[in-house]
């Protein structure tokens, strides 16, 4: 019997050099995991990476998971952020299309409420700039599904750290 499925997060810290993601993420398809989110981006070092992975499992795979990746010689540290406080957004882009004054005027109130910035705007489209978490884009990407008829989205995948711990202090 399959255990219960959730969200985890994982970040993993590994060599900058060619064929990592790859083999990161090539881990997830060979095993037929679902990977939600993954990005990467350099850290303090340029020799070290970081990637934030999401992926939604059970506690049995999601442990075999980070077995496989602490076995990968090109992993430096791998930490598991399921159950820690952290600090996570993830970019989004709206462009909405196709739309008059009375609707442009509804985009900017919709951009207002959830505190993101227009960042284009031409006669018939806006397009929207969002770093909130993950759930909030998703609830701003329903809103304006249901509030227009021309939308394009693209995200890019979360990035997450640990909070600070009073012992971190």
């Amino acid at each position: 019997m399959a255990g219960k499925m959730k969200k985890r997060w994982i970040a993993l810290y590994t060599e900058n050099e060619v064929g990592v993601l790859s083999k990161v993420s090539g881990l997830f398809s060979a095993k037929s995991y679902n990977l939600n989110s993954l990005t990467v981006g350099t850290t303090e070092h340029p020799d070290i990476s970081r990637m934030t992975i999401s992926v939604e499992s059970d506690d049995v795979t999601f442990e075999q998971i980070k077995k496989q990746f602490n076995s990968m010689v090109e992993i430096i540290k791998v930490i598991d952020l399921t159950n820690v406080p952290i600090h996570m957004k993830e970019v989004l882009f709206a462009k909405i299309k196709q739309i008059g004054p009375e609707e442009k005027a509804e985009v900017f109130r919709i951009a207002e409420t959830f505190s993101v910035k227009p960042v284009d705007i031409g006669t018939d489209a806006i397009i929207l700039e969002s770093t909130l978490t993950e759930r909030k884009n998703d609830e701003l990407v329903s809103i304006l599904r249901k509030s227009f008829k021309h939308i394009d989205v693209t995200r890019g995948g979360a990035v997450a750290v640990e909070g600070i711990s009073t012992s971190c202090r």
